[in-house]
């Protein structure tokens, strides 16, 4: 796998298995609104190679945790939730809404 990967959401598990077994660690999440959808972006790393792996995800909808599987994408799941709005299913921590102390629930939803 090279750049960045296309997937549905529900792909994004049993791919982020594969590229956890390939010795590849999680160097962030990043969700952004594009049009009327939301994207995220799953970026590993290992030695000096990067890969992705991004999908869209319709407003309302749910994806599942990769948490149980590199533990500190809790926290970017966590911001997920609380800036855009998008359900994440089996976090390992789920801050339920308050990672962060903001004044708009959900601004960029």
């Amino acid at each position: 796998m090279e750049g960045i990967t296309t997937i549905g959401p529900g792909s994004l598990v049993p791919e982020a298995l594969k590229i956890h077994h390939d010795g590849y660690r999680l160097i962030q999440i990043c969700a952004t609104k594009v049009e009327d959808e939301y994207e995220i972006t799953y970026s590993f790393g290992k030695d000096y190679d990067m890969i992705g792996l991004r999908m869209r995800v319709m407003p309302g909808a749910e994806i599942m945790s990769i948490s149980n599987i590199y533990a500190p994408a809790f926290l970017y799941e966590n911001e997920i939730q609380d800036l855009f709005g998008i359900k994440v299913k089996l976090m390992t921590l789920d801050y339920e809404g308050n990672l962060y102390r903001i004044e708009h629930k959900k601004p960029f939803q």
